[in-house]
C-alpha cells in the first residue's frame, strides 16, 4: 500500500517565505512614504486658515498682509508642524523632524489674484522632497 503525503515539503515552505520576503521588501518602503505624506498633510490642512485670512485681507484692502499679525493670525505649533508664517502673498509651513523630514523643512503656498476677486494658491515643495509631499502638492 502506498502512503499518502500530508503537509508541505521544505522547498514549498521556502518558496512561500521567499515570496513573503519579496513582498515585504516592496511594501515597507511604500508604507513609510505613505505615513510621511500623511504627516505632511497635517501642515497643509493647518495652512487653510491663514490662506483664507490672507485672501480676505487681499480682497478687502487690495494688498497682501505683511505678516500674520496683520490679519490676527498666530501660528499653531504641533508635534509635526513647527510653525506657519504669512509674508505677503506667501504662506510657509515649517515642519518638525517628527514629520519624517529634516527639521525646519517647509512647504510654500504662493497666492495670486485670478480673475475678479478670486485668490488662487499654488503649492510648491519648498524643502520637502516630492516623494514625501501629498499628490496635490507635487
Amino acid at each position: 500500500m502506498k502512503r499518502q503525503q500530508s503537509g508541505f515539503t521544505l522547498i514549498e515552505l521556502m518558496i512561500v517565505v521567499a515570496i513573503i520576503g519579496i513582498l515585504a521588501a516592496i511594501a515597507i518602503p511604500s508604507y513609510l512614504d505613505y505615513t510621511t505624506r500623511a504627516k505632511i498633510t497635517e501642515g497643509i490642512t493647518l495652512a487653510a486658515a491663514p490662506k483664507t485670512m490672507a485672501a480676505e485681507f487681499r480682497i478687502d484692502r487690495n494688498r497682501w498682509p505683511a505678516a500674520g499679525a496683520s490679519v490676527g493670525y498666530s501660528s499653531p505649533v504641533t508635534a509635526l508642524v513647527s510653525g506657519i508664517t504669512i509674508g505677503g502673498s506667501t504662506i510657509t509651513v515649517s515642519y518638525a523632524a517628527a514629520a519624517g523630514v529634516t527639521a525646519n523643512s517647509n512647504i510654500v503656498f504662493q497666492g495670486r489674484t485670478a480673475t475678479g476677486n478670486v485668490i488662487a494658491w499654488t503649492c510648491s515643495g519648498g524643502d520637502v522632497a516630492a516623494a514625501k509631499r501629498p499628490a496635490n502638492c507635487r
